[in-house]
């Protein structure tokens, strides 16, 4: 999968940098309070804010038991959910990916694992890598009462364990007023343009980090 979205092609030094990807101490640790595995196929989503949504987009899309992910906006209102808006950073939303996954193939505990440890870096605040502004801050929005009891317990536990070098800044908040899909040409932008400069320097690595980590946890 990787290799069809271009990083066998990729120049040897940007490969080389994107193997030395700035992350927490390893091994990354499981969330120790987590939903039961399902019994049966079903459907269950979560929303999650980390930066520039089609980094963590693509992440999630490659994640094994993930039905779809998909680009949008959470925290404002339907009237701002428009990208020039939500650029402004005066929306209330935050570049958000609702992700839809088989919780009997994976749990929203080991989706947190991968939002933690490789899809961005929750240490930074209303900032992510080049982009900065309260749009691209770090947020979790839980659709329900045990998502937000795993999310707290994971993120208390990973801050006194000291997986990171500062405290994580991730809020977790509820999803008030709804996820608002993004626009089209927003949606798989990774893979429709891998060879773009920002995302060979800023999402191609996260994809790597996801399968030299957790290459059991990656579709193939």
């Amino acid at each position: 999968m990787l290799k069809k979205l271009g990083i066998a092609a990729l120049p040897v030094a940007v490969i080389a940098a994107s193997l030395m990807f700035a992350g927490p101490k390893s091994p990354f640790p499981d969330a120790a309070v987590d939903e039961q595995k399902g019994a049966a196929p079903s459907k269950e989503t979560a929303v999650l804010a980390g930066g520039c949504f089609w980094g963590v987009e693509a992440v999630f899309d490659h994640v094994k038991g993930v039905k779809s992910a998909v680009a949008g906006y959470a925290g404002g209102e339907k009237n701002t959910a428009q990208y020039e808006t939500v650029s402004t950073g005066t929306t209330g939303h935050a570049e958000s990916v609702k992700v839809t996954f088989d919780p009997s193939q994976i749990t929203y505990g080991q989706l947190l694992k991968v939002y933690f440890s490789v899809a961005h870096d929750p240490t930074e605040v209303n900032r992510q890598g080049p982009d900065s502004g309260t749009q691209y801050r770090s947020s979790i929005f839980y659709t329900n009462d045990e998502q937000k009891k795993i999310a707290e317990a994971y993120i208390k536990q990973l801050n006194d364990s000291k997986v990171f070098s500062g405290p994580i800044a991730t809020k977790v908040v509820p999803l008030n007023n709804g996820f608002y899909e993004a626009e089209g040409y927003h949606q798989k932008y990774l893979e429709n343009h891998p060879d773009q400069p920002y995302i060979v320097y800023n999402d191609l690595p996260k994809l790597m980090a996801l399968k030299q980590q957790y290459p059991q946890m990656c579709k193939r």
